[in-house]
């Protein structure tokens, strides 16, 4: 499996509008992030989870010339915006592009995406079918790729994880239960979200998440969905356990 972080940053990216903090200044190219996204390459697919607002300059930036599916972790802005952007590979491709996430989600899409899904649509509209996750718990199949969804809260929120063999995917999220916790263990690789280091309603800290992973002791773990108010990238990774590095946009992992 190849695993490409398209985004790392929270819903605002960094750098934040209007912001003059050193992070939003700061001339190191990791300290740039486009709203969280990433993309896997495993089993002959190409797959990606969340696209946000940025996803045509990512897919443009990392030349994701083919896309397989999109998965979605839940219906905020920051993760579904750019699902217009699709198009590109109905032309390329011929073909619906099938889109994975859980009813509420799926229904959320349908609202914010009318035309997408009207009667009669307007010639050139994105073509999608839709694939309902029935359960939090259960494996399902995305193209013959088993993937176990991983139940956790935003702050009330239900949002979804993922894992793929021996990797894990979760992101916007400040509770995991019991049940989670084990379906995550034994992984080679685990990303969690880390968005500050103060308290947040409904993200993980930086100590939060770090506790979480050191618990769990995947072989690596990164960290993603960071805002500015984290610190700079080369200061903030220079305090953590050696397995645990914060992504960036454009690390690439294999796994």
């Amino acid at each position: 499996m190849k695993v490409t972080f398209l985004g790392t940053g929270t819903s605002s990216g960094v750098p934040m509008i209007g912001c003059t903090c050193a992070v939003c200044r700061s001339l190191d190219f990791r300290d740039q992030r486009l709203r969280v996204s990433v993309h896997l390459a495993v089993a002959g697919r190409s797959l990606i989870i969340d696209s946000g607002p940025d996803f045509r300059q990512q897919a443009l930036r990392h030349r994701i010339d083919r896309l397989d599916a999109l998965l979605f972790t839940h219906e905020h802005k920051d993760h579904t915006a750019g699902l217009d952007d699709i198009r590109a590979y109905n032309f390329r491709q011929q073909q619906e592009m099938p889109v994975f996430g859980e009813r509420r989600v799926l229904r959320q899409l349908e609202q914010e995406f009318a035309y997408i899904f009207a009667e009669h649509k307007y010639p050139g509209v994105p073509q999608v079918s839709l694939h309902e996750i029935e359960s939090d718990t259960a494996p399902f199949e995305v193209l013959g790729i088993s993937v176990q969804p991983l139940r956790a809260l935003h702050h009330r929120l239900p949002v979804l994880g993922f894992r793929i063999g021996g990797f894990c995917y979760l992101t916007d999220a400040n509770f995991i239960g019991p049940e989670t916790l084990a379906q995550m263990r034994g992984a080679e690789v685990i990303v969690l979200n880390a968005l500050r280091r103060e308290p947040h309603l409904s993200h993980f800290t930086l100590a939060e998440a770090v506790s979480i992973l050191e618990d769990l002791q995947p072989q690596r773990a990164y960290l993603t969905h960071i805002s500015h108010q984290l610190g700079r990238h080369a200061e903030v990774e220079a305090e953590l356990p050696a397995f645990i590095r914060l992504a960036y946009d454009g690390l690439v992992v294999e796994g």
